[in-house]
């Protein structure tokens, strides 16, 4: 079981904490955080890219010339693809490129994501996360003396917290409650910081 040490808000130790077996200490599997990435990113695609076909581009329906006898190729209509202004072929027309995953191995990949995060050192538990107001300045103090410079996650069960709101005018922190914690939002930051009291609700909603 990892064990972690539980820091206030100026980085001072206060205590450690286990980390739950089920979620932070299993063995990574490349494969499953790989499948979990590609299926995000490809559930977040538009898919609104569109071409225009040889009925769909502007031009007259008209043979442009007679069949037989001009010396010429033979052409049935302006819109043909081979023709310059002609409709495109095979090209692409708006559609959704998700695709799922059974829950089972999402929640695998995510455990792995977690887990490697802890053996790199880079999950952060604080006693308390909390700022006065919902200002941009006073949560990025806070990260500050965390010692947090890159990247980060911040992990907030109350959608109505201070920290919630300030965290939207910080281009380098992202903060999810425990039910919206995904494989590549872990990976993508550098520092994971969970205060200690949400450790449970995550061990509940990812073992």
């Amino acid at each position: 079981m990892p064990i972690v040490d539980v820091v206030d808000s100026k980085k001072k130790k206060v205590g450690n904490v286990d980390l739950p077996d089920e979620v932070f200490g299993c063995k990574p599997h490349g494969s499953l955080v790989h499948e979990a990435v590609v299926m995000q990113r490809a559930c977040d695609r538009q898919g609104t890219a569109s071409t225009l076909r040889r009925g769909e581009v502007s031009g007259s329906g008209k043979k442009p010339w007679k069949q037989k006898h001009t010396g010429r190729a033979r052409a049935g209509s302006l819109r043909s693809p081979v023709w310059r202004h002609g409709g495109t072929v095979f090209g692409p027309k708006p559609r959704s490129y998700a695709f799922g995953m059974p829950r089972k191995k999402y929640r695998a990949a995510l455990q792995s994501a977690l887990s490697a995060k802890v053996a790199e050192g880079n999950v952060v538990v604080v006693s308390e996360l909390s700022i006065a107001e919902a200002k941009t300045k006073l949560l990025a103090n806070v990260l500050s003396q965390l010692g947090i410079s890159g990247t980060a996650l911040l992990v907030v069960a109350d959608p109505q917290s201070h920290v919630v709101q300030a965290g939207k005018n910080l281009a380098n922190v992202t903060v999810l409650r425990p039910e919206e914690l995904n494989v590549y939002d872990v990976l993508r930051c550098h520092s994971l910081v969970i205060p200690q009291g949400e450790l449970g609700r995550v061990k509940e909603v990812w073992s």
